[in-house]
């Protein structure tokens, strides 16, 4: 048990820069949330729901994390800060990263009867801080969910989503095959698709229309020059004297 411990706190303190020692580690709430789930995921698998509910309901009141007991974790779950919540039908994978105020939300199935009802987080997934994964959906191994993202559907194996509604960046093989990407989101890659910048086309359509100015001006110049010149005044009116 201290060796499985012992690993858990050294695979947080591989994601994480801030701790210094696994004593800091073990101050950490979302560290306190994944313990007590495990507890109150135990009496829920034997039907024991209301001691379950009240697991939750104090893990939920000492570490502002809210982890439904049904929902199935895997090993190494990091939850950074917290203010987190985990539906009950939730499942998560190995080495999954969550940093703060992410939802694991479900969706209300159309006949009424309870089912699977909230995302799959395979292994290796990193979400960024605020996203909202939605409904029944699977977030493929690997796969990045950036900072405010909101997932309705499938995400593939190592893409990386960004926006509302989220939409993959199409960042490159070698890219995504980096083991971890601090909040889901790539620093130094462009968090648009790169099969073409609209503000290069932009750019490239307002120098296009500056050239037909300058060549309309210019066929017009000769034209002005050889207008002559209005003559100021009228012809003058003889007095009657």
């Amino acid at each position: 048990m201290f060796a499985s411990l012992t690993a858990y706190l050294d695979s947080i303190r591989a994601r994480d820069p801030a701790p210094r020692s696994r004593w800091e580690i073990l101050l950490y709430p979302g560290l306190h949330a994944v313990g007590l789930h495990r507890v109150a995921h135990w009496l829920f698998m034997r039907r024991l729901f209301f001691l379950a509910r009240f697991v939750n309901h104090f893990a939920r009141f000492f570490t502002g994390i809210d982890i439904h007991p049904g929902a199935r974790i895997g090993r190494h779950l990091f939850i950074d800060h917290g203010f987190t919540v985990i539906g009950e039908t939730a499942e998560i994978g190995d080495n999954v990263t969550i940093y703060q105020c992410v939802t694991l939300g479900g969706t209300n199935p159309a006949n009424g009867v309870p089912g699977k009802r909230h995302p799959t987080l395979c292994d290796n997934a990193i979400i960024g801080s605020g996203a909202q994964i939605l409904g029944p959906i699977t977030v493929g191994p690997r796969a990045r969910v950036g900072a405010n993202a909101v997932v309705t559907e499938d995400v593939p194996e190592g893409a990386t989503m960004v926006g509302l509604k989220a939409r993959s960046t199409l960042v490159p093989v070698e890219t995504w095959l980096k083991d971890f990407i601090p909040y889901g989101t790539p620093c130094k890659e462009p968090c648009e698709p790169t099969g073409g910048s609209r503000v290069d086309e932009l750019e490239a359509e307002v120098a296009l229309l500056k050239a037909q100015v300058a060549a309309l001006l210019a066929q017009n110049a000769p034209d002005e020059a050889n207008t002559p010149a209005p003559v100021s005044g009228g012809p003058r009116r003889r007095s009657r004297s």
